[in-house]
């Protein structure tokens, strides 16, 4: 470093020279003029420490998952928080109002933070709607223009915020990582300029700091839980059945699967390596930090490829950027004009010590730096608590605007895989032995053991994924269950708008609907049935066959909407 430093500052004095004789030679006024274009020509190359570029790819890479999320939003909130949906947002923020005094207030605000508070309810799902396209909309222009303000990042976070605070069980599983990286990507930004590199607003190396910071957390957090947790992880076993066994896996699951034994231990051995000790390798230098990233990245790509789980491993990524700066992502952009240059004429000037002169709007934006690295280091002290604590838990929040949050993943492994298979008939007794009992087929999660895994990530179906969440638990305490099963007999369109197959598509209504309760496991390749990818075996009934006439008290104790009869 020091080296580097005497070399800048040795050729500066050699350029000063020489600007010097030209001077008294050729008496130019423009002579300071001729030394920058000549020193911008010597720097061909992007100098280590800014991240210029850095933000740019930062930013397109948080509007991407943004512009994900809230398409999964508006193709899927109707459905699920909707005014007829499984769990309706306005009934949720009815209790809300009730239990904090039956006011519309701060209070009320402050347990559920969420601009739906202030809008129409005469028709949530046009607010819903709304939310979400104007979401895809704002993260659509940051992704095609890797630009954006301050405004922008704060309008997409409150945005996304809105839907998470109403969503209950819908975003309950790591959507707050969302939240605190795109928190985070409110302060990379200038408050008002759309400039790519705008020259008086580099980042911050406290907000790169942040994302770095939030890597660590991530990767420490699931990898202590793992440590606590299973004792699969342990004796290194665990991947003997994660691939089977995760919320949906994909085509490449059923292959991983068949992996040999010694190569399941060294994966799990990896992933020790992976989330316990490469995180460290962020405190120790640019190039250890870098490895860092690289690492991370790869190690995400990995998750990608062999499993579905929806856009989490991609956003997991975009903290592992902030360890790498210009020089080193500086191969993604192309030369000429454009961001590259001009982060190359910005460096060139520096060299040359030019500088631009401080103003207010950049005296501010220190102060902001500063607060942001304050406020980030007091909303960590719980979370680092919590890590250092033998009572972790995962994925919680400790403030109510989700800005500093604990993550972790499965701690505990699943070792056989259980499906909830919803049947319909037309028959009029359910007990009748001869009684045909047709499966609707959800859109990705396992069924039909002919059809091939599906391959959805980064995009995301919440309902599959409940109902992973559902096959080991009761129906007693997933009662969401119930009230598809009703909606089911009614062929109501919005919940099977959710599914892949009705059986009873252009037909009569069915009569009776149940669950049924299935052991699922991979097939061996060449050794199971031919052209399926499943066998299973039933456990028993989940829930028994229920009618409309039989569910009206049970949805009235709950104030759900009715089917017509």
């Amino acid at each position: 470093m020091a080296t580097h430093s005497e070399s800048s500052e040795n050729t500066l004095r050699k350029r000063r020279v020489e600007t010097s004789k030209t001077h008294s030679d050729d008496n130019t006024p423009n002579n300071e003029e001729d030394t920058c274009e000549a020193k911008k020509k010597e720097l061909v190359t992007l100098q280590t420490g800014t991240y210029w570029l850095t933000r740019i790819v930062l930013l397109r890479s948080i509007a991407f998952i943004y512009f994900i999320a809230f398409t999964v939003a508006y193709n899927q909130n109707k459905q699920l928080i909707g005014e007829r949906g499984l769990l309706p947002c306005k009934d949720y923020l009815l209790s809300v109002k009730r239990y904090v005094g039956g006011k519309i207030d701060m209070s009320a605000f402050a347990y559920t933070p969420s601009i739906l508070w202030f809008l129409d309810w005469t028709d949530m799902d046009a607010n819903l709607d709304g939310i979400a396209l104007v979401g895809m909309a704002l993260s659509g222009f940051v992704l095609l223009t890797g630009t954006a303000n301050m405004i922008i990042m704060a309008m997409l976070w409150v945005l996304y915020h809105s839907l998470v605070s109403v969503g209950q069980i819908c975003f309950s599983w790591s959507f707050s990582q969302l939240l605190e990286t795109g928190f985070l990507g409110i302060f990379l930004c200038p408050v008002w300029s759309l400039s790519q590199v705008p020259p008086r607003c580099p980042p911050s190396l406290i907000s790169i700091w942040t994302f770095r910071w939030l890597i660590v957390r991530i990767m420490l957090g699931a990898g202590l839980i793992k440590i606590r947790g299973d004792r699969c992880w342990r004796d290194l076993t665990c991947m003997d059945y994660h691939y089977e066994t995760q919320p949906v896996p994909n085509p490449m699951s059923y292959y991983m699967h068949q992996s040999p034994w010694w190569f399941h231990r060294f994966e799990v051995l990896s992933n020790h390596f992976i989330e316990l000790i490469v995180p460290l390798f962020t405190f120790l230098g640019r190039r250890m930090c870098m490895v860092n990233g690289t690492l991370q990245i790869v190690f995400q790509v990995t998750l990608i490829v062999s499993g579905n789980l929806s856009f989490l491993n991609w956003l997991t990524i975009v903290p592992s950027l902030a360890c790498f700066d210009d020089a080193s992502l500086g191969f993604l952009f192309s030369s000429g004009r454009g961001a590259k240059q001009a982060v190359l004429d910005l460096q060139a000037e520096e060299a040359a010590g030019w500088t631009p002169k401080p103003t207010r709007g950049m005296l501010f934006r220190r102060v902001v730096n500063v607060a942001l690295g304050v406020l980030i280091g007091y909303l960590s002290v719980p979370v680092v608590l919590n890590l250092l604590s033998s009572k972790q838990v995962m994925n919680t929040s400790f403030d109510p605007l989700r800005i500093v949050n604990t993550y972790g993943a499965f701690g505990s492994i699943t070792k056989e895989r259980t499906e909830v298979i919803l049947q319909g008939t037309l028959n009029e007794d359910p007990k009748d032995p001869e009684a045909v009992w047709e499966e609707y087929q959800f859109l990705c999660k396992p069924g039909d053991l002919t059809r091939r895994p599906c391959l959805i990530s980064p995009y995301h179906y919440r309902l599959d994924w409940l109902m992973w969440f559902a096959a080991f638990q009761t129906y007693e305490q997933s009662e969401w269950v119930i009230h598809i099963a009703g909606r089911l007999l009614a062929n109501d369109t919005s919940i099977l708008s959710l599914m892949e197959y009705n059986p009873f598509q252009g037909r009569d209504n069915p009569r009776w609907v149940r669950g049924e309760h299935f052991k699922y496991r991979f097939t061996l390749p060449g050794s199971g049935p031919q052209g399926k990818w499943w066998v299973r075996k039933r456990i028993g009934a989940y829930f028994p066959a229920v009618d409309l006439v039989a569910l009206r008290g049970y949805f009235k104790s709950r104030n759900w909407p009715h089917p017509d009869l």
